[in-house]
């Protein structure tokens, strides 16, 4: 599912009030952070991550392994903060984040 630019700026709207929920550290990726932002993407959809690795090619990588690893999107990044946005089905449609549809 590839987000569009008003839902990417939608979503960016939604998420500028959180804080970073994962922590990435020296360890890197391990199999417990992956297990853990795949629980918090299904009960928050919306997940701010922090990633203290040590230049952009390695934060970069890091990005592209825990989008990988997930199915999430990637709405946005910021120097070591990204934002990754999946949706879940299985959650009320109340509960949901609504996009728009363009």
């Amino acid at each position: 599912m590839a987000l569009t630019i008003n839902q990417k700026k939608f979503l960016r709207g939604l998420a500028h009030h959180l804080n970073p929920v994962i922590l990435v550290g020296s360890k890197g990726i391990t199999e417990g952070l992956l297990a853990e932002l795949d629980s918090t993407l299904s009960h928050h959809e919306l997940v701010k991550v922090k990633i203290n690795a040590g230049d952009r090619d390695e934060r970069k990588a890091a990005i592209d392994e825990m989008v990988a690893a997930t199915g999430a999107e990637l709405v946005q990044t910021i120097g070591k903060v990204c934002v990754l946005y999946r949706p879940n089905p299985d959650k009320k449609p109340a509960d949901r984040i609504q996009l728009p549809k363009n």
